[in-house]
């Protein structure tokens, strides 16, 4: 189990906006995070009617940064590396509203990745319950790490 504080250095998701909290798990292609944070008043996606579904697929997003940040650690690599999410591929929304209790389970899985970005499969689970799932692209625009 890795806390927050051991990798929220690693991502540039910042402040209220890195938004899982603990990595269960995680090996060279999949990763299994953690969040409470959903259930706050003030989280920073919190409209008016509670966290709408398609903000999970920013909590898949993070889970692939988090996962490809500790790849590059893995190999040496020690700071944040920007990404854009460029594509969203069958996102699939079982609920309107995230529940307001409880902990999401954040599941990640490298589909590929190279210098140039990564495609993940993602899924965010509630009480074992499937809230959401899809791909997702993210590309490195500064290039290859150093």
């Amino acid at each position: 189990m890795l806390p927050k504080n051991d990798w929220a250095h690693l991502i540039p998701h910042a402040g209220s906006m890195c938004l899982l909290d603990t990595v269960l798990d995680w090996d060279a292609d999949t990763i299994h995070a953690t969040s409470d944070g959903h259930t706050l008043a003030d989280h920073p996606l919190r409209g008016t009617d509670g966290l709408h579904a398609v903000h999970l697929a920013e909590y898949g997003a993070q889970a692939m940064a988090v996962h490809g940040a500790l790849r590059a650690r893995a190999q040496g690599v020690e700071t944040a590396r920007p990404g854009m999410l460029v594509s969203l591929r069958e996102v699939r929304l079982a609920v309107e509203h995230v529940p307001a209790d409880g902990r999401l389970d954040v599941h990640a899985q490298c589909l590929y990745a190279d210098d140039a970005g990564a495609q993940y499969a993602f899924r965010v689970e509630h009480g074992g319950r499937l809230l959401a799932s899809g791909r997702a692209a993210v590309i490195h625009p500064e290039g290859p790490m150093s």
